[in-house]
């Protein structure tokens, strides 16, 4: 016992920690442990609690879960900040506010101290909203969102996000789009053109308002429509697919049937429905497949080859519509009437890709090759055959122009989606609280345009709000710009 101790002793710590580390992995017994360092099986399970201990206090928390950690100061102006930021940073209820006071600060307030607090913010954003600097919108989105029966006017700009129009109305005509589109021409607003559904007050009023500005054609409702139009047509096929095999297994049950036997006559006309309906399910998917990758896609060939595309599929629409015509005649009507401007984004494409070859000093079919390729997956083995090729071409020019095509394309909209994403933020607010009325549109229209953005798909869009996107200068806190006082200085 006295020689296992000496050798405990001059065992060297890199050895020990060995030890440690081989018992709590369980690589070895005890026994075959101490026997191979030459100790006792009580000094490795003392060298184990020790590694133990250490892991404990390397993962355990350093401060204690009830200690202080720093302290804000309460006043009069952080109350109210806290009242507004509910509201609108949590979605939280008038009433949500109240209890959030109570339970958490142990202060007493009414509903009527939050609405009056919402009130005034709704004020102050309506002054800030009306001396915004509009000049910087080169494409803007418009559509119609609904709470209820009340249509809410919505315009985005395409680039920053920057929401300039969100108004309530009575109505949706030409009129009241004209009078709020001329309201926001007073705050600078001008852009190249706009992108919107074929709502006829919508185009009208922009026409009254802005003359000649274009009007392109908005892909994303569209796409929606015709999309919906071959699920529809590939669900009826599937049900007479249904329905042929039940009529099948019901005659397998009844047994030997003549030729004239009712169910054999029906089973006879559900095999003739059955292949007219995947047939067309078929046609109608390839069409919209082609509409989707070929002609609406942004990276694609030039206005001319797109038109002739967009008229064939018209076209082969147009000879299946007696099939189903209830179901398929919107469509071809929608896509008939709304070519050149669904196509519109085509044309700015080709301009600026004719910039691009003209600035690198390229033909412009190589700057062609450059878009198409985007079309590509980056995973397909046709992208990195494409990409090499072109590369093989342009040599060190390469990365230059693919880089210039990249940002080109990012620059032409084809949809105002945009609009539709404000209408999902929106939802939650307009559900909670009605009773605001306008000014509380205007209060919403300032948070969105001055809350920075936490994470986006775009980088560049991180840590900015909107309306620094816009303007490209930086702007105090949205609580302060409502006239609630600075934020207190964060912890470090």
């Amino acid at each position: 016992m006295v020689g296992s101790v000496g050798a405990a002793a001059k065992l060297p710590d890199s050895e020990r920690i060995d030890l440690a580390i081989r018992a709590l992995a369980r690589s070895a017994t005890i026994t075959d442990l101490a026997s191979e360092h030459g100790v006792s099986r009580k000094f490795v399970y003392a060298q184990t609690q020790k590694a133990c201990a250490a892991l404990d206090d390397a993962f355990r928390s350093v401060t204690d879960e009830n200690a202080v950690l720093f302290q804000v100061a309460v006043s009069k102006t952080w109350l109210r900040q806290v009242i507004v930021a509910l509201p609108l940073i949590c979605h939280s209820s008038y009433r949500g506010v109240v209890e959030f006071m109570r339970d958490l600060l142990g202060i007493s307030i009414s509903v009527g101290t939050v609405h009056n607090e919402l009130q005034t913010a709704a004020r102050n954003a309506v002054v800030v909203n009306g001396a915004e600097d509009l000049s910087g919108v080169r494409v803007g989105l418009h559509d119609e969102i609904f709470q209820g029966k009340t249509p809410v006017l919505a315009g985005v700009d395409a680039a920053s996000t920057y929401c300039y129009l969100l108004a309530a109305a009575e109505h949706r005509d030409a009129d009241t789009w004209g009078v709020h589109l001329l309201d926001a021409t007073k705050r600078g607003l001008k852009p190249d053109h706009t992108i919107a559904d074929a709502g006829q007050g919508l185009r009208a009023g922009q026409k009254a308002a802005w003359g000649d500005t274009p009007c392109h054609g908005d892909v994303f409702h569209i796409q929606h429509q015709y999309e919906s139009l071959a699920n529809t047509l590939s669900q009826l096929a599937k049900g007479a697919v249904s329905r042929r095999k039940k009529l099948e297994i019901t005659i397998g049950r009844v047994g030997q049937t003549g030729p004239d036997d009712g169910l054999v006559i029906e089973l006879e006309l559900a095999r003739q429905t059955e292949v007219q309906a995947l047939r067309l399910a078929r046609d109608i998917r390839l069409l919209t497949q082609w509409l989707s990758h070929d002609v609406l896609a942004l990276a694609g060939p030039v206005l001319a080859s797109r038109q002739v595309l967009f008229d064939f599929i018209v076209a082969e629409l147009a000879q299946r519509e007696a099939q189903d015509a209830r179901r398929i005649g919107p469509v071809r009507v929608a896509l008939q009437n709304q070519r050149d401007d669904l196509l519109a984004f085509a044309g700015v494409l080709d301009g600026k890709l004719t910039a691009v070859a003209r600035g690198q000093q390229l033909p412009v079919s190589l700057v062609r090759e450059a878009c198409v390729l985007h079309r590509l997956p980056t995973t397909s083995a046709s992208y990195w055959l494409g990409w090499s090729q072109l590369r093989t071409k342009l040599g060190t020019r390469f990365h230059i122009l693919f880089d210039a095509v990249a940002l080109v394309m990012a620059q032409t909209p084809r949809s105002s989606s945009l609009v539709e994403n404000l209408n999902s933020r929106l939802r939650n607010y307009f559900t909670l609280r009605r009773h605001l009325g306008g000014p509380y549109l205007d209060l919403l229209r300032f948070f969105l345009n001055h809350r920075r953005f936490m994470r986006s798909q775009r980088a560049e869009r991180t840590g900015h709000s909107p309306r620094e996107l816009l303007t490209g200068e930086s702007h105090p806190h949205w609580l302060t710009l409502l006239g609630l006082g600075a934020l207190q200085p964060q912890r470090a």
